[in-house]
Parts: C-alpha cells; sequence; structure tokens
C-alpha cells in the first residue's frame, strides 16, 4: 500500500493551490525517527514564502482542511503535521496482499521481458576458483534473481578466461616441469603450481615470457599439440569449477568464454576498420577516445595478436546481435572501472545498438586478514575449501543448540553456504571487505544466519499453532507491537524496485535485517498464541515475515531453512 500517496492527495486537497505539485508534496514526506512521533511528516517550511505566514500557522491552518477520517489522528508538532495512520486497516491490506500474492511479493513487470546478458564470475581455467571469485559470483547471481524479480529475462553467461597470453605461460611451464600423471592425479593444484613457478622463474629468465607468447600464437593458429594441452585443462579446470557452484548453488545460462569469440574477432575488426576508427600508433592499431576525455584503447599489437578489449568486442557483438539486450552488464571489479569506460567508449563509436545500456557493475576487493589475494604469487586461499569449513563450523553451532533437528547436514550447508553469501552482499559492493569466517557464521547480528533463525522462528511459531485459513483469516491488527513489522513489509516492493535500478544486493540483505530485527522485538514483546479475537490476524503477520524473509534471502541466492 503506497500510504504516501494517500498522506499527499489529503494535502494537496487541503492546499487547494498549485503552490506544490503532487510529486514535490510526495518527496518532501518524512518517516519520524519516533513511532510516537506518527508514520509520516510534512514539512511546511516550505509553503512560508508563498503563503506569506509562519510554518506552524500554516500548519494548523491545513490540519484543519484535512479529512481526518481516513487517519488515527492527524495533528500538528511545530512546523510539522505529523499522521498517524489507521492501523487495523492499513495492516489488513498489507497482510491480505502478502496472503494472496504469496512469493509473487513484490513482483513487477518494469523490464518486461527484456534479455539482460550478465557477465560474471568468470574464473580462469587451469586456476583454482578462490575467494578472489567469490564476489563476483554471488553479485552476479543475486542481481540476476533481482532482475527477474522486476520482469527482466537475465542470461547469466561464465565468461570463462580460457584465451590470453597466460595460456602460453601454462603450457610452457607444463612442458618444463609437468607431467601427465600428476596433473591427472590432481588437475588444478598441480597446474597451478607450474603457473606459480613459471612466475618465479622468469624474473631471472625474463626470456621465458618470449616463449609463452610464441606458444600462445601457436594456439591461436590452431596448432594441434598445444590445442590438445588447452582443451584437457579446459576440461578438466570446468569438472572443478562446477562442484565450487554446486555448493553455492549458482548455475549458468552459458560459458561462452574468451576461446569462443576467437573466430568471431574479425566482425568487429571489419566494423572498426569500415567506421575508419582504426589508426596506426608505434605499429598497434587503436581507436582514439579524446572526444570521451579517455586514451586511446588498444585493439591489436605491432604482431597482430588480439587483447581481451579486441575479444570484448566481439562478445558484445555476439551478445547483441544474440539476445536484443535491454541492458548489458559485466560484474567485475572496481580496478577495471577505466577499461570498461574504453569499452563502452569504441562500441559507443562503432553504433551497437546495445551499447548506450553497457553498464559495469564493479565491487571492491576482498582481503583475507587484510592481505589481497593472488594466483600469480601463490596467495591463494581456495573457495572450495573455506565452503567447507563454514559448513563444519555451522554443523557444530547445531549440534549444540538443536542436537535433534532433521536433516542436520543439509541445514548445516544451508546455514554455512548462506553465511558467506550473506556476508559479502549485505556489503554495498563498491566496499572493500575483509573476510573473517567466524563473524559471518554467529547466530546473532547482523549475519545470514540471524535472518535464517528469525524465518525459523516464525515457522516454528505456525507449527505450534492451530491451522488457520490465511485467506480467510481476519488481518485487522491492531497491536501497536507489530506496527513497526508491519510498515517494513510493506516497504518490499519498493526496495525491489530501488535494488533493481541501483544494481545493488546490499539493499535486500539490509532490508532483511531489518524486518528480522522488528519482527524479533515483536516476538519478545508479544504473546502471539494467546486465543482472543486478533489470534488469525498475529499468525498472518507471522506467516507474511516467514514468506517476506525467505523470498529476501532468496533474492540473494540464500537458503531459508523452516527449521535450525
Amino acid at each position: 500500500m503506497d500510504y504516501k500517496a494517500q498522506v499527499t492527495n489529503s494535502i494537496l486537497q487541503a492546499l487547494g493551490t498549485d503552490d506544490l505539485t503532487s510529486a514535490e508534496v510526495y518527496q518532501k514526506l518524512e518517516r519520524p525517527k519516533e513511532l510516537a512521533m506518527g508514520d509520516l511528516a510534512f514539512p511546511t517550511f516550505t509553503l512560508a514564502k508563498t503563503m506569506h505566514k509562519a510554518p506552524n500557522m500554516i500548519a494548523e491552518e491545513l490540519v484543519a482542511k484535512i479529512d481526518t477520517a481516513a487517519y488515527e489522528k492527524v495533528e500538528v508538532k511545530g512546523a510539522y503535521i505529523n499522521f498517524f495512520l489507521d492501523k487495523a486497516r492499513f495492516s489488513n491490506e498489507v497482510l491480505t496482499t502478502i496472503t494472496e500474492e504469496g512469493v509473487a511479493y513484490g513482483q513487477n513487470d518494469n523490464g518486461k521481458g527484456g534479455n539482460v546478458p550478465i557477465d560474471m564470475s568468470s574464473p580462469n581455467i587451469a586456476k583454482p576458483i578462490s575467494m578472489g571469485h567469490l564476489r563476483s559470483t554471488v553479485i552476479g547471481n543475486s542481481i540476476a534473481k533481482i532482475l527477474s524479480k522486476n520482469g527482466y529475462h537475465p542470461i547469466k553467461d561464465n565468461h570463462l578466461g580460457d584465451w590470453g597470453t597466460q595460456f602460453g605461460k601454462l603450457i610452457v611451464a607444463y612442458k618444463k616441469w609437468g607431467n601427465e600423471d600428476d596433473v591427472r592425479k590432481d588437475p588444478i593444484n598441480n597446474l597451478v603450481k607450474y603457473y606459480v613457478k613459471f612466475h618465479v622463474e622468469d624474473k631471472e629468465h625474463p626470456e621465458l615470457d618470449d616463449e609463452a607468447r610464441e606458444v600462445f600464437k601457436k594456439l591461436e593458429d590452431g596448432d594441434e599439440e598445444t590445442t590438445q594441452l588447452w582443451e584437457w585443462f579446459r576440461e578438466e579446470s570446468l569438472k572443478a569449477f562446477n562442484e565450487v557452484y554446486d555448493k553455492l548453488g549458482v548455475t549458468f545460462d552459458t560459458y561462452n568464454g574468451e576461446a569462443f569469440y576467437n573466430d568471431k574477432m574479425n566482425i568487429g575488426i571489419d566494423i572498426l576498420k569500415d567506421k575508419n576508427l582504426l589508426e596506426e600508433s608505434q605499429g598497434a592499431q587503436v581507436v582514439k577516445l579524446d572526444k570521451y576525455d579517455l586514451n586511446p584503447a588498444l585493439i591489436l599489437k605491432s604482431d597482430g595478436a588480439t587483447l581481451y578489449i579486441t575479444r570484448d568486442i566481439a562478445t558484445a557483438i555476439y551478445r547483441d546481435r544474440t539476445y536484443k539486450p535491454a541492458m548489458n552488464l559485466y560484474v567485475v571489479g572496481s580496478e577495471q572501472t577505466y577499461y570498461f569506460q574504453q569499452l563502452k567508449a569504441v562500441l559507443l563509436e562503432m553504433g551497437l545498438p546495445s551499447a548506450e545500456n553497457l553498464h559495469h557493475i564493479p565491487f571492491g576487493l576482498i582481503t583475507v586478514n587484510g592481505k589481497k589475494l593472488s594466483t600469480r604469487s601463490g596467495r591463494i586461499i581456495l573457495l572450495d575449501e573455506v565452503l567447507d569449513e563454514a559448513i563444519e563450523l555451522s554443523q557444530k553451532q547445531i549440534e549444540e543448540k538443536n542436537p535433534n533437528l532433521p536433516n542436520k547436514e543439509e541445514v548445516a550447508k544451508e546455514v554455512g553456504v548462506g553465511a558467506i553469501i550473506f556476508g559479502d552482499l549485505k556489503n554495498e559492493r563498491t566496499n572493500n571487505i575483509d573476510f573473517v569466517l567466524e563473524d559471518q557464521l554467529r547466530f546473532e547480528g547482523e549475519t545470514g544466519p540471524y535472518v535464517q533463525y528469525s524465518h525459523a522462528r516464525a515457522e516454528s511459531i505456525l507449527r505450534k499453532a492451530n491451522p488457520v485459513d490465511f485467506h480467510s483469516a481476519d488481518k485487522h491488527l491492531s497491536d501497536p507491537n507489530a506496527w513497526e513489522t508491519i510498515q517494513i513489509l510493506n516497504d518490499f516492493p519498493v526496495v525491489v524496485e530501488s535494488a533493481c535500478k541501483d544494481f545493488e544486493p546490499s539493499e535486500i540483505a539490509k532490508y532483511s535485517l531489518k524486518l528480522a530485527k522488528a519482527f524479533n522485538k515483536y516476538y519478545a514483546h508479544s504473546k502471539i498464541l494467546v486465543e482472543d479475537d486478533q489470534l488469525a490476524a498475529r499468525l498472518t503477520l507471522v506467516k507474511s515475515v516467514s514468506t517476506v524473509l525467505k523470498e529476501s534471502l532468496n533474492l540473494l541466492g540464500v537458503k531459508a531453512p523452516d527449521e535450525m
């Protein structure tokens, strides 16, 4: 229920002039910090100039003209008009809407089914998925769910790093220091070991870099031996990746990596040539971007070799022609912001239809104990191992709190994995975060387990109660202790829209914490299961909280166990 619109109309009718528009009144409405001051307040300061009166006098005059029948009361406090909503009527409308819509509550059709490719996760083959890949994976997955809730059709694209000079380095390292048996026994760990050794050795032997470049050129040219090695490394990598994605509960619509676009790059290069956008600079081919206040974008090296941007241009053209996207999203770290400004500028110059709606979704660094993670230096913390540790720790906590819980192993997995996902997504994505596993697994405070436990508490109350037909139950709840929870439930559709507009999962996470805290406060101050004429309304509130908490967690990619 948009009660701000109701209050706006009341003020406009009382004004009876064109001093303020509907949008201006709506925007000026405030929610008082204390419930005792009302549910919405309108400041009259801005009317003082046009009405030539003191703000408090204006407030008194307007209140005298407002039809207060639709409100509990309307009163003046200084220059403010405070509106107290009719709690029973309002709660009935909110709880009825949630009961009727269920998990679809908050759904809208703003996206009108438009396709939105989301470039996300994108690990490099022959390297393990580390904690460094967590953010792109879970932020991208949550944004996809939020887009779907807003009527878009997200297409999750795991744009694998399966091409580039690093594979020249890896193949050189394998041939010098590796053997087939070791790789077959433990593919990822051994391939990483060779890759790290290459970067140790090339400090003393820089000629290794030249050798790696030559090998990668052979790979680009389709050399049989190097292609077979590359295909083997890719296949083994995908097996390992999917084990981690299964634990996270993340799926993808496509795995078109950089290699997929290897034979498609000429399309982009030809467009650049046809539009006379390519210029020679020190033997290389660049696109000047002066009008965007950006440095020239290097498209082809002097030896004709391609770069990331060459492949990303091919990718953008393919997505544009295949999906006709409403938006094209790249969930990639903040350190790549300038690069994506260049990419978008080049695509705009090329006249690509979807270029205007290309959005880089940046996120901050994740550190562990304050240290940045790096495969090259060997400072890797494996995401798979962290997930296993989280599951193990949550299992111990469940054993202590609820040893007789059915499906303990499954719940431990949902809580452990959920804690890591929620611990990331509760932060505004552009913030840097330092990962501390124990903090994220607490059952109290601003954590995933706290929200999950709040949902489980709501389900526990419903199991203890006699069955209720929520659709026909009276939902006119006048309990003042429930009022904060009702208002927060009403905010959910607005939060869903805002999180989509901002590409910001943290808005959903913070909302779920706010709802969980309000509900737990209500639970602490009210006897919910008392047999009286408000019992059905209270249970409908509990059911609504359970529904909205579960859907909030779902939008983050987190499970909501019914028992914990």
